[in-house]
């Protein structure tokens, strides 16, 4: 256990203090705060275009229903022809010309917008958007459908699910649980995909690195190979536990600072009074939506969420790191080499995130059963899950064997790592690594 803590000891620190670490740490969340500051920038006027838009409409359809939005600004122009007037808007401070002809109303075609410039994606959406909910307006009028009572009919049913999930409670909002289920599914299943692979392949590259600079070899000689690799793995998951932390810690500290800084932009770009103006029916449908979060909190399993997450997470990492530090012992200088090796790794973990889809759409499938309960899948399938209720059973079997297959996996992994740091300038084959996983010793 001593010769155990002092390889993860040696990992960890090796690796802390080295300027890459730092520098991406530090850097990370610097971009990412910079890439929400721009995004906040650009959202609050910060390069917004206004536009003018003279409006000549000749059907006497739209005056008073083409509402301004986006930054556009339209005024009709009832005393203009189109003729003369589309030579002279740009003089008159107008930056587009748009023309209503006299249309039939089953068929409308005509329209057409002047400017020396094209119209972006949003403009050009906003203005056609408007033009057809106008003349949908007008063809309910003329077929004597009232649009109130249109809107009256549609229906929104939502359904009670009682004794369903973790919590067994039922509730009106039980809609808005299966929403935020598949969402907490989605994030967890994504988060634990991308982290596996990142530092899978970090495991790789320092197991490599190590034997290019022949310093496992005084390790080996030293340890057992069990040992060894339990100490690399647990050292390196240290490593990644250190950066998430500060990463949380730096990203609470940028969320506030970029929080007390967005009333002053949303001030600068007028959008504060806007929102001021909505008064107590806006503060009325916000007081309402923190309502329905509150309830959708209150159905799904958090705590069950939150512990099996740190725990498929921890255990997914242990699992597929291992493996990965096999390949990287067996890779000579050559990089490319790992490529053809890693393939066996990386195809369960893309097949497990194409299944973990299937999963969160059907959570009790017999093929998302499975999966969450095998223990290469099962820290992607099983996150999937569990947000939906997965019975005791299950999850307990679903735990039980990932620590078998971690245990196995470590034990295995350790046996190809003590052949492979020390076999230099050969090209080892997925053949030759299964020979040295189950050689007796």
């Amino acid at each position: 256990m001593h010769k155990t803590w002092l390889i993860i000891q040696r990992e960890y620190l090796s690796r802390v203090k080295k300027k890459s670490f730092i520098i991406l740490t530090l850097l990370v969340p610097l971009i990412i705060a910079a890439f929400i500051g721009i995004q906040i920038f650009l959202v609050t006027g910060g390069n917004k275009e206004t536009q003018h838009i003279a409006v000549i409409d000749e059907s006497g359809m739209f005056s008073g229903k083409l509402k301004d939005g986006q930054q556009l600004f339209f005024t009709f122009l009832g005393d203009k022809s189109p003729q003369t007037f589309v030579t002279q808007y740009e003089k008159t401070g107008y930056n587009g010309l748009l023309v209503i002809p006299r249309f039939d109303l089953n068929n409308p075609d005509g329209f057409v917008y002047y400017s020396k410039h094209q119209l972006g994606l949003g403009p050009y959406a906003y203005i056609t958007g408007r033009l057809n909910n106008v003349i949908e307006d007008q063809r309910m009028i003329a077929a004597g459908i009232d649009k109130e009572k249109l809107a009256g009919v549609k229906a929104d049913v939502s359904l009670l699910q009682p004794g369903a999930g973790a919590s067994g409670q039922s509730k009106d909002n039980t809609g808005y649980a299966t929403y935020a289920s598949t969402a907490v599914g989605y994030i967890c299943g994504f988060f634990i995909y991308f982290i596996l692979l990142i530092y899978g392949t970090q495991v790789m590259r320092g197991v490599a690195e190590e034997k290019t600079n022949r310093i496992a070899e005084v390790l080996v000689s030293s340890v057992k190979p069990f040992q060894m690799m339990i100490g690399k793995v647990v050292g390196i998951a240290g490593v990644g536990l250190t950066q998430f932390l500060i990463w949380i810690f730096l990203g609470l500290m940028v969320f506030f600072a970029l929080g007390s800084l967005a009333p002053s932009l949303a001030h600068q770009a007028g959008n504060l009074q806007q929102m001021q103006q909505m008064g107590s029916a806006g503060n009325a449908r916000i007081a309402e939506a923190m309502s329905k979060v509150q309830d959708v909190i209150l159905l799904l399993p958090v705590t069950e969420i939150i512990l099996c997450f740190l725990f498929y997470f921890l255990g997914g990492y242990l699992l597929y790191a291992a493996l990965f530090a096999a390949v990287g012992s067996a890779v000579d200088q050559d990089m490319t080499e790992s490529q053809a090796l890693t393939l066996p790794i990386t195809m369960p973990l893309v097949i497990s995130f194409l299944i973990m889809f299937n999963a969160i759409q059907q959570p009790n499938s017999p093929l998302a059963v499975f999966c969450s309960i095998f223990p290469v899948s099962s820290p992607l399938v099983m996150m999937a899950r569990i947000p939906f209720g997965v019975p005791w059973w299950q999850l307990a079997l679903s735990i039980l064997l990932l620590i078998v297959g971690i245990l196995l996996t470590i034990w295995i992994a350790g046996k190809i790592y003590r052949t492979g740091i020390l076999m230099y300038g050969k090209k080892v084959t997925l053949k030759e690594l299964g020979r040295w996983a189950f050689r007796k010793e």
